[in-house]
Order: C-alpha cells, then structure tokens, then sequence
C-alpha cells in the first residue's frame, strides 16, 4: 500500500511493484482482488482520484496543469477519471466544493489462524489436454452462474456421458474449466468456461470437441465438501487468507479446474476438487 500511495501521480508500474513484493504480477493481482474485493487497478484509480480532489478543491493550478500532475494528457481524460469516482465533474466540484467520495488507504491485517485445516495435495504433472464444450462467460464472484448453469444444461444427457468416457488422466471427472481471465478478476468480465475432462496425448478427440492444452507444472489441489456452489467459492477465497500467505507457493497462468468427485441428485451439495497452478516462492 505504501508504494502504490508513492506512484499516485504517476502511472503504476505493476511489474516493478511485484519485483519489489519478491513476486510476480499474475500472482499479486489475483492476491489483491481476492483480499481488497477489488483489483488493483480500480483501487489506485479511486485513490488518485482521491488525492486529486484536493488540489481541484484547492483552486491553486487550472485543471489542464492538476491532470497532467496525475498522469493525464488532456483535462478531458482527467474529468471522465474524475467523475467516475465521484460522480461529478472537476469544474463542479471546485465551483460547489464537492460531493467527493473518498477511497480511504487499504491496510491489509492478515490473521492466518489455521484452525480448520485445508486439505491440499501437491501434484506435479506433465502436459495434458483439457477437452470439451467451451463458451465465454461472465465472471460471477458468488452464488450460480447462470451463464455457465445454461451453458451446461444446453447438452443432451449422452454428451456429458460421453464425456466421461473419453476422460482417462487426472483431473478425473467431469471437470468446469476456467481460463483466459481477467488478471484483477473483475466481476462481469469474460472468461472461457469448458465443461469437459481431461485426456491423455495418446487419446483420440473428436473432432467436434474444443481442446484447451496445459504446460506441465505443479498443481495445488484443494477438496471440500457441503453445500454448492457456496463450499467452492469459500474455498477459493481461503486460498487467499490462508494457504498463500502461510506456504512457499504462488499462484502462475493456467486454467483453473474444479472437479466434482461426488454430489448429491440435485447438486445442492457436492465434494469438489480446486486445481490451481502453482510454482514456487
């Protein structure tokens, strides 16, 4: 937090800023959506935008000069930054003295208590494929995506066993793939959602299938169980609170795979596997 408030008027580096961390950007940004509940990059545009306010309220420079001081290179571009925080021009907030809505700093307390165990295993795999119906969705953060639910529902019974019978490597099952996300994961921006398996070089893929490959690496696989899909997205954001920030591992690109090990008729409850890529710290 403390480098982001030295780079508000200038543009934000966010390369530079995981060097610093002794990270990577892919790794940093999915940690600080997870735990801000927003990316990083609408939060330092609230926070600019919050410093910013004082020296529009301040009158001292014209408003050409406060946005090229913030990393803009017209008035106008500053103006539409401005009003999308604070819901009003530059000229009226320095004319009426506000309204302004102010992004307090972040301070990040981080309790890693490890009261309820995690069940993780690590597993190292070799390249495989990832096949079956693909469809870009929007990324929804809690309770069903009714996007992905249509998406699955739209195949005949047969298509999903056929699945199955074409599956023959780890992760074994029916699979819900998530790849090419956003990197602040967004709510509403778009992904690619398969609903597949997995399969090994040597199997034979129809034709009419999509095909997702998959560089070898480590995996961390987290398993759950309970209500659906409530007991997945709790898990997904421990993985954030908990097991990051007390293992040597971070997060790397890869499609991120849920696998449904059992459930119950009507899918209100399931045991679910979350296979994310890892690599060391």
């Amino acid at each position: 937090m403390d480098l982001v408030e030295e780079s508000l008027t200038e543009d934000l580096d966010v390369d530079r800023l995981a060097a610093a961390l002794g990270t990577t950007e892919y790794h940093l940004r999915r940690m600080f959506s997870t735990l801000a509940g927003m990316p990083l990059s609408e939060y330092v545009r609230r926070r600019r935008m919050t410093v910013a306010a004082a020296d529009v309220l301040r009158g001292s420079d014209d408003l050409l000069g406060v946005a090229v001081r913030y990393g803009y290179g017209s008035a106008e571009a500053f103006g539409r930054a401005f009003q999308s925080v604070h819901g009003v021009s530059p000229g009226q907030a320095r004319r009426d003295g506000g309204p302004f809505r102010s992004q307090p700093t972040l301070r990040f307390r981080l309790t890693v208590e490890g009261a309820s165990p995690m069940d993780v295993r690590l597993v190292t795999r070799p390249a495989f494929r990832l096949v079956g119906h693909a469809a870009r969705v929007p990324l929804v953060h809690e309770g069903v995506n009714a996007a992905i639910q249509q998406h699955v529902t739209s195949l005949p019974p047969q298509e999903h066993q056929r699945l199955k019978d074409l599956g023959d490597a780890e992760p074994h099952g029916l699979l819900a793939v998530s790849a090419d996300l956003d990197p602040d994961r967004r709510e509403g921006t778009d992904l690619t959602y398969l609903h597949g398996v997995a399969v090994s070089d040597s199997a034979e893929v129809p034709g009419d299938l999509d095909v997702l490959d998959v560089d070898a690496g480590t995996w961390a696989v987290f398993r759950a169980s309970g209500p659906y899909p409530q007991t997945l997205q709790t898990v997904w954001a421990a993985t954030a609170t908990e097991w990051f920030p007390s293992n040597p591992w971070r997060l790397r690109p890869g499609p991120e795979v849920v696998a449904v090990v059992d459930r119950a008729d009507d899918f209100s409850t399931a045991t679910v596997e979350l296979w994310l890529p890892v690599e060391a710290d």
